[in-house]
């Protein structure tokens, strides 16, 4: 089990920044994903930035220039620095993680993916 714990998110002016972390506690595991989701009210969960351990990290073409994704692997955390918010970035803002864990043949075989809670950011106009 990997529990995750989302801070950061405030009510902020268009054009304002904001910068989120993600802990990451539990279990240990050999290789990971590591991503950021956002939800706004009435729309689905979309994909906002994403570390893979095969590509590095992508964003999606709406934050692209505007949020840099970074982590510190010695305190599990991953950030999410925003800059120029939009009010279009509103939403409860989650962070992802996908593991993979060693098995006894001593493979790194990918398992569970494990949400935290989520971190509300209003970005009014």
């Amino acid at each position: 089990q990997v529990k995750l714990v989302e801070s950061g998110g405030e009510s902020v002016q268009a054009g304002g920044s904001l910068k989120l972390s993600c802990v990451a506690t539990g279990r240990t595991y050999c290789t990971y994903d590591r991503f950021w989701y956002r939800q706004a009210p009435g729309k689905d969960r979309e994909f906002v930035s994403g570390f893979r351990s095969e590509e590095g990290i992508t964003y999606s073409d709406s934050v692209k220039g505007r949020f840099t994704m970074s982590q510190d692997t010695a305190k599990n955390t991953v950030d999410l620095q925003m800059l120029g918010l939009k009010p279009e970035d509103t939403g409860m803002y989650y962070c992802t993680i996908r593991v993979a864990v060693s098995t006894p043949s001593g493979d790194c075989k990918w398992g569970d993916q494990y949400w935290g809670q989520g971190t509300q950011v209003t970005v009014s106009s």
